[in-house]
């Protein structure tokens, strides 16, 4: 099989990777992060014009009808840049929520305002009792005047603080554990009864506490009770992302080292010459490889018709990209010694944001036993 990008998809790589150049220091991400909203608005309206927030969106509702391959170059690069605005939230989860199972009024309403960077989603489907869980939902929606309207509280929803939308999932029908009963609905940012608690996550990006009372849902997505099968593709579609994230992060904190262990010296020479350095180089390098690897079987395998076979495929990209993503940051953080562990050096925060990745979206333990079980 041929595995190269095609010339289409080596373009949008250059660019992407231009701008992470331009844009995205070190010192200059330390800023951004460091503001109240975390990103820079001039660089999403950016993101706009190249087009990169249309990507996996039909071309009838304002998008360029891409593949897994394309987020894929995408996300790579946003993770050698530790880029913090909300792609993930918006144009994967969100948008891709609303690309799956809205109305084609819905679509044609939402999506182009979203690839025009005129509007930012979150998916707002975690709870905190539901570990990972997908099915475990307890937020209700109860029938009020021909809508709904919702109540309990939705947890660590990436990008809540600067959404103009959520995508929030509730129980219509059954039990808090049931696989039936669950069902997607549109809340706006202003709707009554909707607050955000926003904060900071370890990694520098942005998340929130969901609290809804009472609030009116300005629609519905998809079908009535049968909403979990969108959760779990968004979900999987989500962790094909960070998964090429985590291969960008991989790849600059891989290169960092290698330029530390040949510029550090120690006993008259740089410590790059000493061979058992270079073995963890090079162990280092190979579990880079072997995460891009499941990366790019989990983009070319994304749009799986089979719902099981796509699981098994995110399953396993995201058991292998956890064990590399853990081994290249505590190995890079070891071999750059006390500096690896302070604020002003970039080593670090890579090495949180793979540990965040790590944790998203079901961890090693969850994505073995949910492989097993299929």
């Amino acid at each position: 099989m041929d595995f190269d990008y095609s010339e289409d998809q080596q373009l949008l790589q250059e660019s992407v990777q231009r701008f992470v150049r331009e844009n995205y220091s070190f010192e200059q991400r330390r800023q951004l992060v460091a503001t109240e909203q975390g990103y820079a608005d001039a660089h999403w309206q950016q993101f706009a014009e190249l087009g990169w927030l249309g990507i996996p969106f039909p071309e009838e509702h304002g998008g360029l009808g891409m593949s897994g391959v394309e987020t894929m170059v995408v996300m790579e690069a946003i993770g050698n840049g530790l880029v913090a605005e909300p792609y993930l939230s918006t144009v994967v989860m969100g948008g891709g929520a609303v690309a799956l199972a809205g109305s084609d009024e819905q679509k044609a309403e939402i999506l182009p305002a979203v690839a025009e960077g005129q509007c930012k989603l979150a998916f707002a489907f975690a709870e905190r009792q539901a570990r990972y869980n997908l099915q475990d939902v307890e937020v209700r929606a109860a029938k009020s005047n021909g809508g709904y309207k919702l109540s309990g509280m939705k947890s660590v929803v990436f990008g809540a603080p600067t959404a103009d939308r959520f995508v929030v999932s509730a129980r219509t029908a059954g039990g808090s554990r049931d696989a039936d009963g669950i069902t997607l609905f549109l809340v706006d940012k202003d709707a009554a009864g909707l607050s955000v608690r926003g904060y900071p996550t370890a990694d520098g990006l942005r998340a929130g506490e969901v609290t809804l009372d009472n609030t009116p849902a300005r629609g519905v997505l998809g079908d009535v009770d049968g909403g979990l099968a969108t959760v779990e593709e968004v979900v999987d579609r989500a962790i094909a992302a960070v998964s090429a994230e985590a291969v960008g992060l991989m790849g600059t904190l891989n290169d960092m080292t290698l330029e530390y262990l040949k510029t550090r010296e120690q006993f008259g020479q740089p410590i790059g010459r000493f061979q058992v350095l270079q073995h963890r180089m090079v162990d280092m390098f190979i579990a880079h490889e072997e995460a891009k690897s499941m990366a790019m079987m989990a983009a070319m395998r994304i749009d799986e018709d089979d719902a099981d076979a796509r699981k098994k495929a995110m399953s396993a990209a995201k058991v292998q990209v956890g064990k590399s993503a853990r081994y290249v940051g505590q190995q890079s953080i070891q071999l750059h010694g006390g500096i690896g562990m302070t604020d002003e050096y970039a080593a670090g925060h890579y090495f949180k944001r793979l540990t965040m990745i790590d944790r998203s979206f079901g961890d090693n333990d969850y994505h073995l036993r949910r492989y097993a079980a299929l």
